[in-house]
């Protein structure tokens, strides 16, 4: 009987190109989008006057600094433990070191949990939707015609919006853990076929000496009285 992970188990991914290649395209375009990020948190704590985000009053009906130091600080850390753990995927894919792709795995399942969790809030909690409606700027385009919209038909949009992105999500999960097996896997390959080559013989003990029994000890001779 084939197991289920067997089942879903390819070398292919996106119809085209192999598992090591899409977990390496991945790894770097994730490093991109980090990095971007990356640049636009330094940009910010350079030139905080610049590039600081604050709602007036008459958006909220408050002064309130979304964007401060410690925000900043805590999104650079998150950026460049990102952009870590995506080249420790992208090297582990590279060079074959199974190891090197975990991390990069266990990202992909928190950030798939916590999608989940947004889109059972919007389930739970149907008026989410429109209280985040109402925190946007008045300047967000089309704002007036979204809120006029029928709340069900709304949260039927946002779950169906939730649910391609989760479908993603969930095939590229599918397609870096096959690249995981699929390196694991060929480093037993490899291992098998180092310990049976004609070159690592001498290394092993011949099959005589190695099962050999050990030569019993002669009977102790007969005593006369």
């Amino acid at each position: 009987m084939i197991s289920p992970w067997d089942r879903w188990y390819s070398t292919s991914c996106c119809l085209c190109c192999h598992v090591r290649t899409g977990t390496i395209i991945l790894g770097i375009w994730y490093m991109l989008i980090n990095a971007v990020v990356l640049l636009i948190l330094l940009s910010a704590l350079n030139d905080p006057v610049q590039y600081r985000y604050h709602l007036t009053s008459t958006e909220l009906g408050t002064d309130i600094d979304v964007m401060d130091d410690a925000n900043i600080c805590i999104a650079t850390a998150i950026s460049l433990l990102m952009i870590l753990i995506c080249g420790m995927a992208t090297y582990g894919a590279y060079k074959q070191h199974a190891a090197w792709i975990i991390p990069f795995f266990c990202y992909q399942i928190f950030d798939f949990a916590l999608n989940t969790l947004v889109a059972i809030s919007v389930v739970v909690y149907p008026n989410t939707v429109q209280d985040y409606l109402q925190q946007l700027p008045g300047t967000f385009p089309y704002k007036e015609d979204i809120m006029s919209t029928n709340n069900m038909c709304l949260i039927f949009v946002v779950l169906l919006f939730i649910g391609c992105i989760l479908s993603f999500k969930a095939y590229l999960i599918g397609c870096v853990w096959n690249c995981y097996r699929y390196v694991s896997g060929r480093g037993t390959t490899e291992v098998l076929v180092y310990v049976t080559t004609n070159d690592t013989a001498v290394l092993l003990p011949p099959y005589e000496e190695a099962f050999a029994m050990p030569p019993k000890e002669p009977p102790p001779q007969y005593m006369e009285a």
